[in-house]
């Protein structure tokens, strides 16, 4: 328990909204201090419903987003380019066509190569160093789409094409975005996990009690592909936020109330 705790700063809040408006806090202080060093900040988004909150609050901190480049972390393959389920368009709608960005790089589904699609997005995230992370954890403990199946901590790739497992796709209906499992692309353009721990700070966000177990997990399984998230236990600089629900299996002594 003392080695997670010096590993992940783990903290709990009373309510969703009360999570996502301290994670946003903490990502806004971050970007500033970074942007006292250097010129610009890359970012990497996730797109979930389970970020809500935390995008909703990141409009209200005072953050120089002209000075922010923002990337995707995964992408559906094969929905419609307008799909409202498509991640590009999720952080469009919630954050990216909100704010003035220094640039947005978009992950691109419907590429008719998909691999030069992952070449494409390999080169501009070498090309921009990932500076913050801000993810979830999904029910079956990935990290973006890398599921129990195809996740590598060893993967020698940055971006890859994975066909995602039935654990995952059921989450996406559990969380609304399709209404039934078939609607669900099989396959997906995704961050690798090596690519994602890069990232000089990561911010993970996890509230709601279908979570749960896979927090738990994160904190109290072997460190292994079998549960994605336990590799966060390796990173220096991770901090998680969790409300209530998702927090409800850790031993209250890991925790940090808000």
């Amino acid at each position: 328990m003392d080695e997670v705790r010096r590993k992940v700063h783990i903290k709990k809040y009373p309510t969703r909204h009360a999570m996502g408006g301290a994670a946003a806090i903490a990502v806004a202080l971050q970007a500033g201090r970074l942007l006292q060093q250097q010129d610009a900040v890359n970012i990497i988004f996730a797109a979930a419903p389970s970020q809500n909150e935390f995008l909703d609050a990141l409009l209200q901190q005072d953050i120089d987003w002209t000075r922010i480049n923002a990337f995707q972390m995964d992408e559906y393959v094969g929905l419609p380019a307008d799909a409202p389920q498509g991640f590009g368009n999720f952080l469009k709608h919630r954050l990216f066509d909100r704010v003035p960005l220094r640039a947005i790089h978009y992950l691109n589904g419907n590429a008719p190569d998909p691999e030069r699609e992952c070449d494409r997005y390999t080169a501009l995230i070498n090309a921009h160093p990932t500076d913050i992370v801000c993810l979830g954890i999904g029910e079956n403990g990935h990290l973006a789409f890398n599921d129990p199946p195809v996740a590598d901590f060893e993967d020698t790739e940055t971006v890859k094409v994975v066909a995602l497992d039935g654990v995952c796709r059921q989450q996406q209906v559990n969380d609304g975005c399709f209404k039934v499992l078939t609607d669900v692309p099989a396959t997906a353009l995704t961050l690798t996990i090596p690519a994602l721990m890069k990232g000089t700070f990561l911010y993970c966000m996890v509230p709601a009690a279908l979570k749960a177990e896979a927090v738990y997990n994160t904190f109290y399984q072997a460190i292994s592909p079998l549960y994605p998230s336990t590799v966060l236990r390796t990173h220096p600089n991770v901090s998680m936020f969790l409300d209530e629900e998702s927090a409800r299996l850790l031993d209250e002594r890991l925790l940090q109330s808000g």
